[in-house]
């Protein structure tokens, strides 16, 4: 039987909600770009704490779409990348940041709008 997400015991449901979070798209985002140290990612995404960075990123490798190697350095580097499944979310991730950046301005005046006839 084929995967149907909108009946609720699908389990693709939980891979929508991971890749529908927010910190989820910056991060695959950012990583589209190649392998990125933890510290790096944390600079680049601005507004993400430390914790949620690591939750996200633990969540995205045990779902299989990024690898995590440490590097036995003083101090300990770790990296992270895409697999080769979290690769075939590139494209769709570049979409969603083309179309969230080609349309804030639409966006924004509907909210206005909204705004005003709901105040």
């Amino acid at each position: 039987m084929r995967p149907d997400p909108y009946t609720a015991a699908c389990p693709s449901r939980q891979v929508l909600d991971r890749i529908g979070d927010r910190w989820t798209v910056l991060l695959l985002g950012e990583l589209t770009g190649g392998p990125r140290r933890f510290t790096e990612l944390g600079r680049r995404v601005e507004g993400i704490s430390q914790k949620m960075l690591t939750q996200t990123l633990r969540g995205l490798e045990r779902d299989g779409l990024v690898t995590r190697t440490v590097h036995a350095t003083v101090p300990v580097r770790v990296d992270y990348e895409l697999t080769d499944l979290g690769r075939t979310l590139s494209a769709p991730i570049a979409a969603l940041e083309a179309w969230a950046r080609d349309h804030i301005e639409d966006v924004v005046a509907a909210r206005s709008r909204y705004d005003e006839r709901e105040g």
